[in-house]
């Protein structure tokens, strides 16, 4: 397996940028993308906002045009001050643009890109083309400025730390922090290194020519969630990875809460989450932990993508194993 390729560490002070890299700001949530920035500065960060977020700045339901956005992101993952990038928010733009990416620039640079949803893209499309470790975090507008504002102030305090860890240490975080919301759906323990993201993403990446070879899936932790639609929806996706070889291959599972899933736990005879997981699973015997916050329901824990991590569903933890982040060194051309 190719050796992932992970970002330089953040240092206090390091340059974060906000960007539009799909879905446009809207003026009534300008004060949740300002509380966003402190969240940021708190953790020791600089904060600038790209430019196309711009509140009211619109092409249809995306901030700009697919080739406007990549030029955005291609110009911070080229500039050296730039050490971190975090989408505003998700939306229906990154398919519009995977083939305008600067991977060399990725190659050369690495830098954490934050985010989820649509963003899982990003980091699905990345770590197949480079080993980049992708950030599956919250975004800042709806997750830092949103969900983490109506969170306990211990757990706020909790997740900035978490983060702030994750962003700029070389040592391993270990465990994950637990909560109540946490079950075992398939007892068992294993290691492997994650791979996921909202479920339609995973399938929609899966269907272009920037997909994950099908052994990078070898002994992996898959992590999903899905936002919106139907549950018969979920169980779709599910069959498109069992038909795609990917279930027959993963060694491990966490599902995320559901959000807003119509029919889902339905009294009309609809499965809950974890009975459809178990039966498009089968026979397979891995262990699977489900109601893990992972996605659109917040406040996110997060999952670094193409780190090993250790599962333990009977015993409902998950533990990161290697950092997210390398050395900063200098890189390119005279580094």
């Amino acid at each position: 397996m190719p050796q992932p390729l992970r970002p330089h560490a953040l240092r206090p002070g390091d340059l974060v940028v906000v960007a539009s890299l799909s879905g446009p700001l809207h003026a009534v949530y300008e004060p949740a993308l300002e509380k966003a920035v402190v969240v940021l500065e708190r953790m020791g960060f600089r904060v600038r906002r790209a430019p196309l977020l711009e509140a009211g700045r619109h092409r249809w339901w995306s901030a700009a045009s697919p080739a406007e956005i990549a030029a955005e992101f291609n110009a911070l993952l080229r500039d050296p001050e730039v050490r971190a990038v975090i989408a505003h928010d998700g939306g229906q733009t990154a398919l519009g643009y995977l083939d305008l990416i600067d991977v060399e620039a990725i190659r050369a640079d690495p830098k954490p890109i934050l985010g989820y949803s649509d963003i899982s893209l990003l980091h699905l499309v990345l770590y197949a083309q480079t080993g980049l470790v992708g950030f599956h975090t919250d975004v800042a507008t709806p997750g830092l400025g949103g969900h983490w504002q109506a969170a306990p102030a211990a757990r706020r305090a909790e997740l900035e730390k978490l983060y702030s860890t994750l962003l700029t240490s070389t040592e391993p975080i270990g465990a994950l922090p637990a909560t109540p919301s946490w079950e075992c759906w398939r007892s068992g323990r294993t290691e492997g290194r994650l791979i996921g993201g909202v479920i339609n993403r995973i399938v929609l990446a899966q269907a272009t020519r920037y997909a994950l070879p099908l052994e990078r899936f070898d002994g992996a932790v898959l992590f999903w969630e899905e936002s919106g639609g139907h549950v018969s929806h979920v169980w779709s996706y599910l069959q498109v990875l069992r038909h795609a070889g990917i279930l027959d291959r993963i060694a491990g599972m966490v599902v995320g809460i559901p959000t807003a899933i119509d029919g889902l736990d339905s009294p009309d005879a609809s499965p809950t989450l974890r009975e459809m997981v178990l039966d498009v699973l089968g026979d397979r015997d891995i262990p699977v932990l489900g109601n893990v916050e992972v996605g659109h329901a917040g406040p996110n824990l997060p999952m670094p993508v193409g780190t090993r991590v250790a599962l333990d569903a009977q015993q409902r933890t998950l533990s990161l194993l290697e950092p997210a982040v390398g050395p900063f060194t200098v890189t390119g051309p005279g580094g």
